[in-house]
């Protein structure tokens, strides 16, 4: 639609829905501040690439819950999509150049008629530009060009996915101007996984694109690489009284590669002894019979916590998964609870051990403990050693503990958040 037409839209009853579907809520003023974001985003766009056929893309962060680091295992995950997105304006065209721009990275472009690794590109936004490009054609799929403009919620350094919110917002971009949107939803997020190992340079699992990807409350088992089992399913913490928080410490991801890198790779020294390539081809049982010989072969006694973390937490996820579907709560919060205390004690992902004077992830779930008491939880989110935890708190604590908190992290350094039932997703 050219601008005039999607301003009609925006304005329109139907947008109503959008956001109640989305943003998960009903309210008018929620109903009118993203009303007013779509406009002004809008309005941006068409100031930078001029009038033409724009469509709107909702790309959604993640929260993981249980299943912290199984993934790059093959093993499995709960995960969520939530109601903080990337909000994208973008029009085809009829050359082979890509123009993608937001207020956090500018404008970057590339021509995609060379679709090989750029070195000077790693971990920028041209990579995922090119390499999905890339890997879109590797498959035999369609590209071409597009102009396209963000508003970005989910930031980087939030521990919310922003990489892999990016990346699967690329795969849909491509997947509906050149494909006919038959690239479905699992697809994408393997297509996105090997363009951040490959082009971005990260070694990261498949769990964070998949959740945004698919959208909702999924289970993930990753056992086949090529085939993941994939279980979704709907649940709300608020049904019983319950609220999701997110609480960004600020701390940015920027200089710790290395430290999400270790993770893996010390698992897999494990597995190594084993004469295999993951955690999830070995016999558990063999590994606790093992302990006092994998010290002595491998010399590592921090690869061996983290992959007695991966064997407890591989089967708390399936446990979830099944509290899940029975509505369980008070499972679901108690597994949820031991996971996070495993990546504390375990896997060891609360701090940066390159840097162990810069703690706020730690030290935001010392004071959270301290609010909260038996009324909740909270444990570290995602990929760790920086960024964000999450809290779920009884809804007649929120406010104060809000108050608390913002204290400590500042004006708006916790998110209520709410789990969104779909994935990223062309609006119109």
């Amino acid at each position: 639609m050219i601008s005039s037409e999607l301003k009609k839209f925006i304005n329109s009853s139907e947008f109503e829905k959008v956001v109640q579907d989305i943003y998960c809520s009903a309210k008018k003023e929620d109903i009118e501040d993203e009303r007013q974001r779509y406009l002004k985003t809008l309005d941006e766009a068409v100031e930078l690439y001029g009038d033409g056929d724009y469509h709107i893309i909702s790309s959604p962060g993640r929260v993981e819950i249980s299943g912290n680091h199984t993934d790059h295992q093959r093993g499995n995950v709960v995960a969520a999509s939530i109601n903080i997105d990337n909000l994208c304006f973008v029009k085809k065209t009829d050359d082979m150049k890509v123009s993608f721009a937001d207020k956090v990275f500018g404008k970057n472009e590339i021509d995609i008629s060379n679709l090989s690794v750029h070195e000077e590109e790693k971990s920028n936004t041209k990579s995922i530009l090119r390499g999905t490009a890339a890997r879109y054609k590797e498959l035999g799929y369609g590209i071409g060009g597009f102009r396209a403009y963000q508003d970005m919620r989910v930031l980087v350094g939030s521990g919310l996915s922003s990489s892999a919110c990016f990346e699967i917002l690329i795969t849909e971009i491509y997947n509906y101007f050149y494909n006919d949107n038959k690239i479905d939803a699992v697809e994408r997020a393997m297509i996105s996984q090997w363009v951040e190992n490959n082009f971005f340079g990260k070694p990261c699992g498949l769990m964070d694109q998949m959740a945004i990807s698919v959208g909702s409350f999924v289970s993930i088992d990753f056992y086949d690489k090529d085939k993941p089992k994939i279980e979704k399913q709907s649940f709300s913490f608020g049904d019983y009284g319950y609220q999701l928080l997110v609480i960004n410490t600020r701390d940015g991801h920027a200089d710790l590669t290395d430290e999400y890198a270790a993770i893996p790779a010390e698992m897999k020294e494990v597995a190594k002894y084993y004469g295999v390539e993951v955690l999830s081809q070995v016999d558990e049982n063999e590994f606790f019979k093992d302990i006092n010989k994998l010290r002595l072969a491998i010399k590592n006694d921090r690869a061996i916590l983290r992959a007695y973390h991966y064997f407890n937490e591989n089967n708390r996820a399936k446990e979830l998964n099944k509290a899940l579907k029975e509505r369980d709560i008070d499972t679901v919060l108690a597994i949820m609870k031991k996971s996070g205390n495993s990546s504390y004690k375990f896997l060891q992902n609360v701090y940066a051990a390159s840097s162990t004077k810069n703690q706020g992830v730690a030290i935001a779930i010392a004071m959270s403990n301290k609010f909260i008491g038996d009324n909740g939880i909270c444990r570290v989110q995602g990929g760790g050693f920086a960024g964000t935890i999450q809290v779920i708190l009884e809804n007649d604590m929120v406010s104060k503990f809000i108050a608390n908190m913002e204290e400590i992290f500042g004006k708006d350094s916790i998110m209520p958040v709410e789990i969104r039932n779909s994935g990223t997703k062309v609006i119109i």
